[in-house]
């Protein structure tokens, strides 16, 4: 089988990994890396091995699954004691960019006085010196601004800390991926390969056409003889990828946020996430369903359930053009995804702003404004789109929290009456510190942090929203439910849960105006004429 032709099996899952943590965006700029490796990652690792029995105890609480507790037992603790001491060395640079981070946060705030910021260039630590702008906004309160696309090119942006695991999935329920980093295991491979390599490009191309592994391995430098890798391969031909040829619109779920909606002549992805096909389970689109060439993929925003390079990446050399939302330039809570996603091997990445629009075959994608759901936090990088074709017009809200009602009587005035309309309505999100705690140079009081939380829409909002626009059909997004989806959002609803509550209301409060409503899971196909 080494040289005969096979092809990459359809289940095959690659995992892409900065320094053998889970990637995601905020891994991947070197301001974000360095406090989510010094605050986190190295953090979490310590408190592993200074007593393991805690994190073996935390995670038998479902409640705690997502949190900050390594999901191994006693034994593994000599691994990690190794990586965290590899990680310490190799990463050293990073650390102390991260302290240097705070104690510029620390200058500025003793020494900004509203005077001007120029005397205090020479106080810069060293390590930013020539990466950052000190800047006021006008109430004086002082900050900088990172010079991000020159940090990519400094010793701060290390590809090398950058892998992909590679394994089969024959099961949706998998581990947490967040808090505990990956570890050598009998079913997985590691390729220390950067994420921007071309050879990415080649090897994911071989799930469509055939080739022979040991090309394959070539491809990837792997010069060992070990079995494993020969089993991510199979000599049976792949479904072809699916082209809708039909003369209206068909609309395609996905699960969680993801839709593909395609003409004859079009094809749009959004917020793409994937699972894979196995024999059992819930009934999914996949893959295989995809055209073999996307013209546009949009993402919403930068979290993690949205902006997934597990997905993105094996469909790079597929994407002609990858839109996001234009970034808040420089700041450390809001890095450009346009800057990430380039760095990582996007070439043809377009940034979007609100109210812009981009004109495609018999249609638009226009950028629309994006509310909350981001803590407060001042993030730019987050944009609903309107996507008209054929007559058809299709608002994708993502998790937008309706915060001013006043927003959608604005956009109808502009846009008119909306067909269908997608939202999410997790209103029950996490504290600002689940997920930018480790961006924090100073401790947030609790109180704070628990009212400032990543909540989408209520039902109240989501209504208010529904008659801003005045949709014929309103969808409400599965929120994590579907069981491929535990891994990224530790999500175990009940039909008490908040969300589902909360969602079922607006789904009856439609019904009972005549708008065609459900909340979707799963896979859900719709052809517009």
């Amino acid at each position: 089988m080494n040289k005969q032709p096979c092809y990459l099996k359809a289940n095959l899952a690659a995992e892409p990994l900065v320094n053998q943590w889970y990637a995601w965006p905020y891994l991947i700029p070197p301001s974000t890396a360095a406090m989510y490796i010094t605050h986190a990652h190295l953090k979490v690792m310590q408190s592993f091995m200074a007593a393991p029995q805690i994190h073996i105890t935390a995670l038998k609480n479902p409640a705690m699954a997502g949190g900050p507790f390594i999901n191994y037992d006693q034994s593994r603790v000599p691994e990690i004691k190794a990586l965290m001491e590899n990680t310490t060395q190799k990463q050293a640079s990073l650390v102390a960019f991260a302290n240097a981070i705070k104690q510029l946060e620390a200058l500025l705030q003793q020494d900004a006085d509203g005077m001007s910021l120029e005397p205090l260039y020479p106080k810069v630590p060293d390590l930013l010196k020539g990466y950052v702008e000190l800047v006021y906004d006008l109430k004086c309160h002082p900050s900088f601004r990172f010079i991000e696309g020159l940090l990519y090119h400094s010793p701060y942006y290390t590809p090398s800390s950058q892998s992909v695991a590679l394994s089969l999935i024959d099961q949706d329920q998998r581990s947490c991926v967040f808090g505990t980093p990956y570890l050598e295991e009998k079913h997985r491979r590691f390729v220390n390969v950067p994420f921007a390599a071309e050879e990415w490009d080649i090897f994911f191309a071989m799930k469509q056409r055939p080739t022979s592994i040991g090309y394959a391995k070539e491809v990837l430098g792997i010069q060992d003889d070990a079995p494993l890798f020969d089993t991510f391969f199979t000599e049976q031909p792949p479904t072809p990828p699916s082209q809708y040829t039909g003369d209206g619109v068909r609309v395609r779920y996905f699960g969680h946020a993801c839709l593909l909606i395609e003409t004859k002549a079009v094809s749009i992805l959004v917020d793409p996430l994937l699972s894979y096909p196995h024999e059992s389970g819930v009934e999914r689109f996949t893959a295989a369903d995809l055209p073999e060439s996307l013209d546009y993929v949009l993402i919403t925003h930068n979290h993690q359930d949205h902006c997934m390079f597990e997905t993105l990446l094996p469909l790079r050399h597929r994407i002609r053009n990858l839109i996001v939302p234009k970034s808040n330039g420089g700041s450390l809570i809001d890095p450009s995804l346009k800057l990430i996603l380039q760095q990582i091997g996007f070439q043809q990445v377009r940034d979007i702003d609100i109210m812009e629009r981009l004109d495609i075959d018999n249609g638009a994608i226009y950028g629309l404004p994006f509310l909350g759901e981001h803590a407060d936090m001042d993030i730019r990088t987050k944009i609903a789109y309107l996507i008209t074709l054929k007559g058809h017009s299709l608002l994708l809200a993502a998790d937008s929290n309706n915060l001013e009602p006043k927003l959608y009587e604005h956009l109808h005035d502009l846009i008119g009456d909306v067909e269908m309309v997608f939202l999410g309505m997790e209103c029950e999100g996490g504290p600002l510190s689940w997920l930018y705690g480790p961006l924090l140079t100073t401790p947030l009081p609790r109180k704070q942090d628990q009212s400032r939380r990543f909540n989408g829409s209520n039902s109240k909002k989501a209504v208010e929203l529904i008659n801003g626009l005045n949709p014929r059909e309103v969808y409400i997004y599965a929120m994590g439910t579907e069981p491929w989806l535990t891994f990224l959002t530790s999500i175990h609803y009940t039909e008490e849960s908040v969300p589902i509550v909360e969602s079922r209301k607006v789904v009856d409060y439609c019904q009972e105006k005549g708008i065609v409503s459900e909340r979707l899971f799963g896979q859900k196909e719709f052809l517009l004429a």
